[in-house]
């Protein structure tokens, strides 16, 4: 029997491929999220599909947002997928065709082709991936996945982003046709939504810290520039 991979070894193997230091704001989200795909990629129920990737794309984003330096972004995404056993360019490559393919569809034509078993041969993954959700009675449910729907969703009609009634009776349709429970995908993605806030206000706080730093720097130089003059006025 192969040794189940633990999450010490997927810490291991993502410190192997991105050998520099993270930033300390964004290091608990990096690893946090080492953790919670590592967890899934070892869990004999769990199926990577498009909305699953479009999940940690997603979130990825949002969360490393502002990062520095920003070359190093990529670098770590890499990294990250490659030490819970994902491929980081068919993330980006699905989560991108998916979020496409949804601008195309409302939503209630998204929810009508989830009822269908008409198929699309292989011509719109999203759909495909939906219909798969539905019909598989053991779909291992994530965090993750909860929020690439939401993305797509949005995608797919961006005033549930400015109507929270609208949102929530949208996520209830969407995952009682999936067979799933729209309760802990509503927690979930409050949950996402408070984290972001609390992100955006750090980095608002962090900006402002900075810009005050600047400011006293540009402040002093003047003052160092005048002392030196009258220095040199005393001892001619």
């Amino acid at each position: 029997m192969d040794k189940v991979r633990t999450v010490s070894d997927a810490k291991r193997d993502f410190y192997t491929h991105h050998t520099r230091p993270i930033n300390s704001i964004y290091r608990r989200f990096v690893e946090e999220l080492i953790v919670e795909m590592h967890l899934l990629s070892v869990n004999t129920d769990f199926r990577y599909d498009a909305i699953y990737a479009l999940g940690v794309v997603t979130a990825f984003e949002r969360f490393m947002q502002g990062y520095q330096p920003e070359q190093d972004k990529s670098s770590i995404f890499a990294a990250l997928c490659q030490a819970t056993g994902g491929n980081w360019e068919q993330y980006r490559q699905e989560a991108g065709e998916i979020l496409s393919q949804a601008k195309q569809m409302s939503v209630q034509e998204l929810i009508a082709k989830i009822n269908s078993s008409a198929s699309t041969g292989g011509e719109n993954r999203l759909v495909e991936t939906l219909q798969a959700i539905a019909n598989r009675s053991n779909y291992k449910y994530s965090r993750l996945f909860a929020i690439g729907l939401y993305t797509l969703l949005a995608e797919a009609d961006p005033d549930i982003l400015r109507d929270p009634e609208k949102r929530d009776r949208t996520l209830k349709e969407v995952t009682e046709a999936l067979h799933l429970s729209p309760e802990k995908l509503q927690k979930d993605l409050d949950l996402y939504r408070s984290n972001l806030d609390k992100m955006d206000q750090l980095l608002k706080v962090l900006e402002e810290a900075l810009e005050a730093e600047r400011k006293k720097r540009q402040q002093q130089k003047p003052e160092q520039g005048t002392a030196q003059i009258n220095s040199d006025e005393k001892n001619p």
